[in-house]
């Protein structure tokens, strides 16, 4: 069971095979299209976030006018919703209690040996550095500044004719 594409897939596959090599053209048709299908989720959350905003408003005006039965049993349940909130929410603060203390421990067994390694890999460079410093390029300078010098006392004994 294999599902076939839908035109806007097969469209936009067409798109970036018909360009021959060139792929920045149907990047950014893709990029647009996705652009726009998320500010277009955007205005749907606002629209329904207005809607809900505005039943409240509506279910609190509607119960300023009930009978107080009403408004009671209204008060009761939201005291009960409330409360599972509440418990939600501190469920909620135990899985985070416990998310950082398994990031504390990642940082404390898997990322401080990481930095150790690294830190003892750089000392290791430094004195490889030093080292060749000291026995290559050193005498290298030297032999070079001893040619020089010699060049320049040849060339002053040298005799201009």
């Amino acid at each position: 069971m294999t599902e076939e594409p839908t035109t806007d897939e097969s469209t936009s596959k067409e798109l970036i095979t018909s360009e021959s090599g060139i792929g920045s053209e149907s990047t950014n048709e893709t990029t647009t299209e996705s652009s726009s299908e998320t500010s277009g989720k955007g205005k749907l959350w606002l629209i329904v976030a207005a809607v809900v905003l505005i039943a409240i408003i509506a279910g609190i005006v509607s119960l300023s006018f009930g009978d107080p039965d009403s408004v009671g049993k209204v008060r009761d349940i939201f005291i009960i919703l409330m409360a599972l909130m509440m418990f939600v929410i501190g469920i909620a603060l135990v899985v985070l209690i416990i998310q950082i203390a398994d990031l504390t421990n990642l940082l404390k067994n898997e990322v401080r040996p990481i930095l150790k390694s690294t830190t003892d890999t750089v000392n290791t460079l430094k004195g490889t550095v030093r080292f060749m410093s000291d026995h290559l390029a050193e005498p290298v300078i030297k032999l070079n500044e001893n040619m020089a010098s010699l060049e320049k006392i040849a060339s002053i004994f040298r005799f201009k004719k």
